[in-house]
């Protein structure tokens, strides 16, 4: 007989009991690695036990201390102030910290891990071996090719009876007459010749030798030219028969009048500068070059020319010239471009700016971000992989679009941090690397070691055999022993400690200080 009554069901709430004791097991069993993950100890993605981050930590220290070096001290990756004498927590943030050896210590390396790099922007470049084209620029000016300068003088006495180029920057043409003048001692000189002239056409003189006439009037032409004149003024002159009181004299060159010292009616004295005349179809850029760059320039190194008055143009010359003197004012040495200037667009008296460029050596090169300047020291920080970067002292050279000339401490192919480089540099100094920061006592290389004593001299007091041995009253107390002594942090004096070294809060050093005991 079957019993017709319906089963009654378990309870809710047992199953609700079941399931928060599954959970409280659940707490208790992992509340290490529950206690890592609200910590923010998680970057690698993988949830890290006591025993396993605390390998993880020893691991991204580069494994020293399983190879058999002595560790230094503990530190945190994300507070690198603290430190501890063995394995531990982090006080501040409650991390694993992770082993310095001594070998680090000394060679100053410094373990950041990927979420502070990423912090902090530490970007990392490769030290290079290329070609390094170094440029300077200079300011020049535009001047006349000396060259193609052409004066206007005279060289007989007399007076200016008409001006025919009369402004200055007039531009003239070869043969183009510039004056006529009127001078005394070539109006005798037109007489001789003609009167040589007429006497060479009319019946020879009795007794004179054969020939005398040509003889004659080749000496006065010539007289003519040398005081001046044209083969086609000469030839005019003999045409006409009779002397001009005025001769016209024409421009010997083409080119632009650039200076006129001369006015119609003038009184003018044999070499007197009445005209220059300059051409200006290729100019000169003369260039004020630094004395510490002169070592940089040569004759045949490329330039180029550019000017404010000509906008986004610029020439392409070479080094024509450098001057062999400097300016003992400015300290500064002259270099000249030539330039060819056809549509007349430069033009003397203009200022222009001429970029050098040196040759393409192949050098070692760092970019300039990566290097720190320590007083005499020059640093970067070498990437050693997993975290860790290690100070190196390096000798650069010049500098060259951003990147520095590396003469010494590098090899090609290393990388270096090259972003974020000061923060590295403040987290050395504050933990390790004290010898690139401070700078040592010198001393002489042949000095040796130091005495344990210091020698007697004649003002140093007497040795104790002549001292009167001090007395001892029955009523004096024996001495009593030093107390003891603990270090302990002047910013936190719960932080206590029986060795000296730094506080684990703020990094600062622990000070000594007596131990309170019973009285």
């Amino acid at each position: 007989m079957t019993d017709a009554r319906p089963k009654r069901g378990v309870p809710h709430w047992v199953g609700t009991a079941v399931f928060a004791a599954v959970l409280a097991v659940a707490a208790l069993a992992f509340r290490d690695e529950l206690g890592t993950w609200f910590r923010g100890e998680r970057a690698g993605g993988a949830a890290l036990g006591k025993d396993h981050g605390a390998g993880a930590a020893h691991s991204a220290a580069g494994g020293h201390a399983a190879n058999g070096d002595a560790v230094d001290h503990y530190t945190c990756s994300m507070h690198p102030s603290v430190r501890q004498a063995g394995p531990g927590k982090c006080p501040i943030c409650g991390m694993n910290l992770v082993p310095v050896t001594k070998a680090q210590q000394e060679q100053g390396v410094v373990l950041i891990d990927e979420a502070r790099r990423q912090l902090i922007g530490v970007r990392t470049g490769a030290v290079v071996e290329a070609p390094m084209r170094q440029s300077f620029r200079a300011v020049g000016r535009v001047t006349y090719d000396e060259s193609k300068l052409t004066d206007v003088t005279l060289k007989v006495r007399g007076w200016i009876t008409k001006l025919f180029v009369s402004q200055t920057g007039q531009r003239v043409r070869q043969g183009q007459p510039l004056f006529r003048l009127y001078s005394p001692e070539l109006f005798s000189a037109e007489q001789d010749f003609l009167l040589v002239s007429q006497g060479t056409t009319a019946p020879g003189v009795p007794g004179s030798p054969p020939g005398s006439g040509e003889l004659l009037a080749r000496a006065a032409r010539q007289r003519l030219q040398l005081l001046g004149l044209v083969d086609a003024d000469i030839d005019a002159l003999a045409k006409q028969g009779k002397p001009s009181d005025s001769i016209s004299f024409p421009s010997p060159a083409s080119g632009f009048v650039i200076e006129k010292n001369v006015v119609e009616g003038a009184a003018v004295e044999a070499g007197m500068r009445l005209y220059r005349v300059a051409q200006l179809d290729k100019v000169w850029v003369e260039a004020e070059v630094y004395e510490a760059d002169l070592g940089h320039v040569r004759v045949g190194q490329a330039a180029t020319v550019t000017l404010d008055y000509l906008p986004g143009r610029t020439y392409d010359a070479k080094i024509a010239y450098v001057y062999p003197f400097l300016d003992p004012t400015a300290r500064t040495g002259r270099v000249r471009v030539e330039l060819a200037n056809p549509s007349l667009e430069l033009r003397p008296g203009m200022y222009a700016s001429v970029t050098l460029a040196s040759g393409a050596e192949s050098r070692l090169q760092v970019p300039a971000t990566a290097v720190v300047y320590t007083g005499p020291r020059r640093l970067v920080f070498i990437d050693l992989g997993d975290g860790r970067f290690r100070p190196q002292e390096i000798r650069v050279g010049t500098e060259a679009d951003g990147m520095y000339e590396v003469l010494e401490g590098l090899q090609a192919g290393e990388r270096v941090a090259t972003s974020g480089v000061f923060l590295i540099a403040a987290e050395a100094r504050i933990s390790t690397a004290a010898k690139y920061w401070d700078k040592a006592p010198e001393e002489s290389p042949d000095a040796g070691p130091l005495p344990a004593t210091r020698p007697a001299t004649a003002t140093s007091p007497r040795p104790s055999a002549f001292r009167a041995a001090p007395r001892s009253t029955p009523s004096s107390p024996p001495p009593r022993a030093p107390a003891p002594t603990v270090f302990t942090c002047p910013m936190h004096p719960e932080v206590q400690s029986e060795t000296p070294g730094r506080c684990p809060k703020c990094g600062m050093e622990l000070e000594p200080k007596p131990k309170a005991g019973p009285p």
